[in-house]
Order: structure tokens, then C-alpha cells, then sequence
């Protein structure tokens, strides 16, 4: 008779362990820029230092008096409380336990109770090189070196002909998964159905996958406007539509929908691993449309918003699924066409492989959108 209860078979099976695989798509690029803030985020901290964190380090940045902005290692060397309990006076930034003060190359500049100069190596603190550009604190990863390469360029934000605008999120996820979800064309016709695109049957395209040392794309071809309402601001009255995703070393994604000359939308993201699993979104919304932007400011940023914010939601049910499983477990298809290409390149930067490759890898394959 059975009385609705388990039976020996379902304990067992809940008995039995779940062993994790152990993988992780978590891949350290140090040689790099990362995005650590607005020039917004760090003017609103005022005479207050800005704290953040890169691959789980502690950083703090500030603006001295002179206009430059320093990021340092986020611990005094004196008694390690964070410099950023301190405060900015003038060109220093200051301890707030013993007043300590450093400049924005990380030399200690000021000891208050001591008759003794307060410079000496053991007095510095390590500092991170920055580079000020379209509106955003930029931080190279490994500090006290010279770096060997310039941050990437928003092309889109220094055209006139275009407006943008600046949306910052955090999420839960690695680098890989962040970048890979901003690039993946099929989950958008089911978690952002009705926004981007509506599930149901769709239309076979080409699709034509390039990878070179530093990036990689994808080209959709003969792709029909999306069904979605970011689709009917970029083509109102239809049509086909150029398409290309492109992930860019060490952490950037481009997202780019035209329809002839008039009609161009491009959303590109600079991700910053604040640790291996969590992950700084700043996104750049450039468009140029034959619509006044007065009229779609309005709708395009709230939609944005909420496309990333569903993002964001289902990042963090993959980590936390990860996480319950002891690591990443993933069944990829040919579908799946940007995934692995940004997993081999920054595994490749990773190891400090960069070789320069004139002619791209390049497949092809067919994508029902």
C-alpha cells in the first residue's frame, strides 16, 4: 500500500553525493585595463577616497589637488587599516589612524608625529597605473609597472553624430559567463522575450565566426530587424538588419545592430572582475537614429535597464548552481558560438599569449533567430 512517502530508492538517490567537477571558466588577465569607476562615482566620494576591488584586491583611488587621480593598494603600511577610512587633503591622501599621507605615486609624504623624513621603501604603498578617458577611471592591473598597452577606446563616444549614454550594474559570474551572456543571441528570445525578441519560430540566418589574438566576433547575416521593442526604435518600418558581436581582450563587449545609414545602436560593456566570481558592468549606450534622440533617451534607458537587469538575475542563479554543484558543468552546441572563443582567448592572455595573428580563425554555421 503506499502511503505517499519516499520510497528506499528517492533516499538513496538524496543520499548520495554530488561531486563537483571542480572547472572554473575564472581566468586572471593582469597585463591589462580594467575599468574601476566613473570619473561620476569618484567626484561624488568628494574628500572621501573611492573603494573597490580588483580580482578580490583591495584598491583605492582618489583626485588630488592637482587633477590627477592615483589608485593604490587599499592598506596603510604602517598598522594596515584600509586607506580608504581616510580622507584626500590637497594632494595626499591620509591615513585616518596615524595620518600617515601618500601621494598618488603611493610615496608616503607626511608621518605628523615624526621628525624623521617620512619617504623610505618600506613606507610606500604599492600603486596601480590609471588612465583618465570618456568619462571613466581606467586601472592597470598589475602594480608598480609600466604598462605595456593603452585602454580600449568607446569609438562611438567621441562621434558627435552619435548620443550616449551610462549604465553601471554589478553582477555574480566570471568574466566568461558575464561576456558570454551579453553576447548570446538565443536566450534573448526567451529571458528578454518581448524586449529584444520574441520566442516562437524564428528565421535561419548565417552566422560566420572569426577569432583573432585579441578578439573575436560574430557576424549575423540576412538577420530580420528583432521583434522586440529595442527592434521597432532601431527600424521602425522593418527590414534587415547588420549584426555583429565581438568580445575584445581583456574584458570588453560590443554589441552592434545597423540598418543603413541612418539607424546605428551599439552597446559596449567594459567588465572588471572586482573578484574571480563577481564582476563590475559599465555599458555605453551609442546610438544614431533618424528619431530625435529627445524622444528616445527616454524609452531606451529604462529598457536597457531592464534588459540588464534580468541579466543580472540569472547570472546570479548560475553562480549560485555552480556553487551548490562544486563548478561549472556546461553541454555547449554549435549555437553557443561566442562562449569558447572568449574562453580560449583569455585563458591564451591568461598565460601571456598575445601572438599576433593576421588571419583570423573563421568557421561558419546556421542560427535560427
Amino acid at each position: 500500500m503506499d502511503g505517499g512517502g519516499p520510497s528506499n530508492d528517492d533516499e538513496r538517490v538524496r543520499r548520495l553525493p554530488i561531486a563537483g567537477t571542480g572547472k572554473s571558466s575564472a581566468a586572471r588577465v593582469l597585463d591589462d585595463w580594467y575599468v574601476a569607476c566613473t570619473v561620476k562615482e569618484l567626484a561624488a566620494a568628494g574628500s572621501r577616497p573611492y573603494a573597490t576591488s580588483l580580482y578580490g584586491v583591495p584598491i583605492v583611488l582618489f583626485r588630488d589637488a592637482e587633477g590627477s587621480v592615483g589608485a593604490l593598494l587599499d592598506r596603510c603600511p604602517h598598522r594596515n587599516v584600509p586607506l580608504s577610512d581616510g580622507r584626500v587633503e590637497g594632494s595626499r591622501l591620509r591615513c585616518g589612524y596615524h595620518g600617515w599621507a601618500f601621494d598618488t605615486r603611493g610615496q608616503c609624504r607626511e608621518i605628523p608625529t615624526s621628525c624623521k623624513a617620512p619617504e623610505g621603501p618600506a613606507r610606500a604603498v604599492q600603486r596601480y597605473a590609471t588612465r583618465e578617458q570618456d568619462g571613466l577611471i581606467w586601472v592597470y592591473a598589475t602594480p608598480d609597472v609600466e604598462p605595456v598597452r593603452e585602454p580600449y577606446v568607446f569609438r562611438y563616444v567621441r562621434d558627435p553624430a552619435y548620443h550616449s549614454g551610462c549604465e553601471t550594474f554589478e553582477v555574480e559570474g566570471t568574466i566568461h559567463a558575464v561576456a558570454e551572456n551579453a553576447l548570446d543571441v538565443p536566450h534573448t528570445k526567451f529571458l528578454h522575450s518581448g524586449l529584444f525578441r520574441k520566442s516562437g519560430a524564428g528565421n535561419q540566418i548565417e552566422v560566420v565566426v572569426r577569432r583573432w589574438h585579441d578578439r573575436a566576433e560574430a557576424e549575423f547575416i540576412g538577420e530580420p530587424r528583432p521583434t522586440g521593442i529595442v527592434g521597432r526604435i532601431l527600424a521602425p518600418g522593418g527590414g534587415v538588419v547588420t549584426h555583429f558581436d565581438r568580445f575584445v581582450l581583456p574584458s570588453i563587449t560590443e554589441v552592434e545592430y545597423r540598418l543603413g545609414e541612418r539607424s546605428h545602436i551599439a552597446t559596449v560593456s567594459a567588465l572588471t572582475p572586482l573578484t574571480d566570481t563577481r564582476t563590475r558592468l559599465t555599458a555605453i549606450i551609442s546610438f544614431r537614429l533618424p528619431i530625435p534622440a529627445a524622444l528616445v533617451r527616454p524609452a531606451l534607458g529604462p529598457i536597457a535597464r531592464a534588459i540588464f537587469e534580468q541579466d543580472a538575475v540569472v547570472l546570479e542563479r548560475q553562480a549560485e548552481t555552480i556553487a551548490a554543484f562544486g563548478g561549472e558543468h556546461f553541454a555547449s552546441t554549435e549555437v553557443d558560438v561566442l562562449g569558447p572563443q572568449i574562453l580560449r582567448l583569455l585563458r591564451n592572455a591568461e598565460r601571456g599569449d598575445r601572438q599576433v595573428v593576421d588571419e583570423p580563425h573563421e568557421h561558419r554555421l546556421v542560427m535560427d533567430v
